[in-house]
């Protein structure tokens, strides 16, 4: 056995810092702006050194990360997420000799103001609940790259929903059916094909364009509208390049009420979460 030391080659890293809760409140008189982000940051680049040899000289510390967030969100402000994440990029990139790239994550909590009869009032606002609008923005040498996405959207259509004509072997006992519920938590991320944007505009054209596709598709599969769902947003968003979709089935099962001497009308059903079919896929142009 040798006695000589070495190194393990070290073929992928990264470290940063994670979870950064940021909200921030702009205040116009009565009229408040509220902005509620979790920001995740992550360098890659030269820093083997601190990894083999402990060598700290170019590792920017992760609580200068953080700081640096909460810094540039008081000087800057909070906007688009796409756009703070390209500011923080920029930042970086330009101060860290050693950086080759860096990944901003980040998620907007929304926050909608709660209404006084039909007049929205301007100092309390109420949460849109689990789902999430996400950005991430990779900053490198060369440039930038942006993608946006959305999380724990979940959506339910109760027509036009069926699965049949797949294959049955001893261990299957689920029915076909032309008439079932069909609901997902749908999770979607889209990248962008330049940077130059109306971000909120993109977003809220896609996430329109994604809804109006799961109500009026005639669905065969949960793969079967995934789909047709990212086919529409590619053929109607001309600044979509490729977008990526996961559709959890929650399957919602029907109640045997013959038990009970009651007639089954497809009208009662057990919502269940687990165990459920996941299906991805990632169209591009």
């Amino acid at each position: 056995m040798s006695s000589t030391p070495s190194h393990a080659a070290l073929s992928e890293t990264s470290y940063g810092k994670s979870r950064i809760r940021l909200v921030r409140v702009t205040r116009h008189g009565d009229r408040h702006e509220l902005r509620d982000f979790t920001v995740a940051v992550a360098f890659e680049g030269r820093y083997d050194t601190s990894y083999i040899a402990g060598d700290n000289a170019d590792v920017l510390p992760t609580d200068t990360m953080k700081n640096t967030v909460y810094a540039l969100a008081a000087r800057e402000g909070l906007g688009e997420p796409e756009i703070f994440g390209q500011l923080l990029g920029r930042h970086f990139i330009e101060r860290n000799p050693a950086l080759d790239r860096v990944v901003i994550d980040l998620v907007d909590h929304g926050w909608d103001r709660v209404k006084i009869g039909d007049r929205p009032y301007g100092r309390a606002f109420v949460s849109r609940g689990a789902e999430l609008r996400t950005a991430q923005v990779v900053t490198s040498r060369e440039g930038q790259s942006i993608t946006a996405g959305i999380t724990d959207l979940v959506i339910m259509k109760t027509a036009n929903s069926a699965f049949a004509g797949f294959p049955r072997d001893e261990f299957t006992t689920l029915p076909e059916t032309l008439d079932r519920l069909f609901v997902t938590s749908l999770t979607t991320t889209w990248t962008y094909g330049e940077i130059d944007l109306d971000f909120t505009a993109a977003f809220r054209s896609v996430r329109q364009t994604l809804l109006e596709s799961f109500a009026q598709h005639d669905s065969l599969s949960v793969q079967h509208t995934l789909y047709a769902m990212g086919q529409v947003v590619l053929d109607q968003i001309d600044a979509v390049k490729s977008i990526r979709l996961e559709m959890p089935n929650r399957h919602h099962l029907l109640v045997d009420l013959s038990r009970f001497g009651i007639e089954n009308r497809n009208e009662v059903f057990v919502a269940t979460e687990e165990p459920h079919g996941l299906i991805k896929a990632t169209l591009s142009r």
